[in-house]
Formats: C-alpha cells, sequence, structure tokens
C-alpha cells in the first residue's frame, strides 16, 4: 500500500465537505459542521476522525449544532509535530474553542477525546456547560496490570508501523470483535483500512496511557456540570468495571448502558441521540 493511497483511507474517517479550517495550539485542524442550534463539540477516539459523529448529527442536526474536530494527523487534519495524548489534546481543544469563538459549549468525547473533554471541562468550567463522556479515558488508576496491558497495545500498534503482513487481519479482528462489534460495516471499514496509515499514531497514543498524568481521577470532583456517562457495556478496551469507581464520583452525572464495545453513537445512534435530547435539555435550562 502506498502512503498517497493510505492517506486517501485515513481522510475518509475525517471531516467531511463542508469542511472548515482552524488553527489551535499550533495544529491546523478540519473542522466538520452540521446543523444549528447550541454547539456539541465532538471529540473522537484515536485512530478515527470526525466523520464518526456524522450519524449523530443526522439525527440531532435540527436543534443542535454539530461541531467534529479531526484530531492533528487524523483524518484531514496533518500532523503538528507532537506526540497524542489527552492533555495534548484538551490544550488544541481549548484553542480550537477559542478560535471559533464558542463560549459556552457542551462536550462529546469519546475515548482519548473523553479524557481531553475532562481535563478542559476542569479547566474551563464556565465554558463547558454539559459534558457527555463515551468509554472516556483517564478514569482507571495506572496499575501493573494496565502498563502490562498499554505496553501491549503498544507494541501491537508498532507491528503494524513496522508493515508486519500479520497486522492487517489482526487489526481487522480487533475492531470487528472488540472494539465496534455493533457498529456498521461501512462505517467500520473506513478505519479498518487506515490501520497502517495509523498504527504509528496509535503506538505513540497507547504509550502516553501509560503515563503517570494519565490517570486524571483526581480531576473528577471538580467537575460540576451535568456529565452523561454513555458507555457501552462490552467494551474490552475501557471495560466499565474499572472505570465505573472513578465515574461515580462526578457530583452531577447521569449514566447510562449501551450495547456495544466503544462508542454508543456509532453503534446504538438511535438510543444515543433520544438519550442526549433528554440530557441536553435538562442541562440548558
Amino acid at each position: 500500500m502506498n502512503a498517497m493511497t493510505a492517506a486517501n483511507f485515513r481522510a475518509a474517517c475525517g471531516a467531511q465537505e463542508p469542511v472548515t479550517w482552524i488553527e489551535a495550539a499550533g495544529a491546523k485542524l478540519a473542522v466538520m459542521r452540521r446543523g444549528r442550534g447550541f454547539p456539541v463539540v465532538c471529540l473522537h477516539a484515536i485512530g478515527h476522525g470526525a466523520r464518526d459523529f456524522e450519524p449523530l448529527a443526522n439525527l440531532i442536526g435540527n436543534d443542535y449544532e454539530i461541531i467534529a474536530l479531526d484530531w492533528p494527523g487524523q483524518g484531514l487534519s496533518p500532523a503538528d509535530g507532537h506526540p497524542p495524548s489527552a492533555a495534548r489534546y484538551s490544550e488544541i481543544l481549548t484553542a480550537a474553542l477559542d478560535a471559533m469563538k464558542l463560549d459556552r459549549v457542551i462536550l462529546i468525547g469519546n475515548s482519548i477525546g473523553g479524557a481531553a473533554s475532562v481535563i478542559a471541562a476542569a479547566a474551563n468550567p464556565a465554558r463547558v456547560t454539559a459534558l457527555v463522556l463515551c468509554d472516556s479515558g483517564g478514569l482507571v488508576k495506572i496499575s501493573a496490570f494496565a502498563k502490562f496491558f498499554v505496553g501491549t497495545m503498544a507494541a501491537f500498534f508498532r507491528a503494524g508501523e513496522n508493515g508486519k503482513r500479520w497486522f492487517a487481519p489482526a487489526f481487522r479482528f480487533y475492531y470487528r470483535r472488540i472494539v465496534w462489534p455493533r457498529a456498521p460495516k461501512e462505517t467500520r471499514e473506513r478505519i479498518i483500512a487506515a490501520g497502517y496509515e495509523m498504527a504509528p499514531l496509535l503506538r505513540q497514543a497507547w504509550e502516553s496511557f501509560a503515563a503517570p498524568e494519565a490517570d486524571i481521577r483526581h480531576l473528577v470532583p471538580e467537575i460540576k456540570c451535568p456529565v452523561w456517562i454513555a458507555w457501552a457495556r462490552s467494551d474490552r478496551v475501557i471495560p466499565w468495571a474499572l472505570c465505573r469507581a472513578a465515574a461515580r464520583k462526578f457530583p452531577n452525572r447521569k449514566i447510562t448502558l449501551f450495547r456495544g464495545g466503544h462508542s454508543a453513537f456509532v453503534e446504538n445512534p438511535e438510543r444515543f441521540a433520544k438519550g442526549f435530547r433528554a440530557f441536553a435539555k435538562k442541562a440548558l435550562k
């Protein structure tokens, strides 16, 4: 697979036309804006893109503006020269809100996007009206077992980075059986097709998950805004059982468990949209 073909696969996961471009904390970001109403800023998982939130925009765009970013080096956004981490992405997120002149928002964060949104919400309480966490990172103790698991995953993606032939079928199995077992086939295949292209960034991201600063549980009590924890109950990447104790410490929380592996808004979009409407209506009163 040549670099141009791989880049095209990556782009297919990202923001779709019309695309807005912004500068944020030294990164150039592609932004997909759909619908109208109160702004809902959507932050995707590592190796994915803004297009993950396209079904949500189709379902609730008549009442909310869905604003989905491509993180650096993902989707259409070029790399920014920094390794990915929740801390770096929270910096980018805050700068992106400035660039788009958004004073009050609801944040939806998936995986590393969830961890970034928690950090940003703690630092900008007046700006984040409500927070939706979908299988968020950052809520697990960095134990010896966690470090072993993270190291194993980093090694897996290093194999893809090195072009190992076995990586392609293994990555397909990983997404079909573990990450997105209930996602629409076409949506899942877009991510799978970009596996080799995204492997270096995935390896860097997983390495960051073992760093002490990746544990953001201490920030949870500081988040006073309404928080909807919308977790896929079959997640084996960030299991609910390991995050439940921390999640229950958000002062103003609602918890809903969905069928699926890692992203309820992709795997169970109608139920997620219905739940979001009810949560947002109450949060915006």
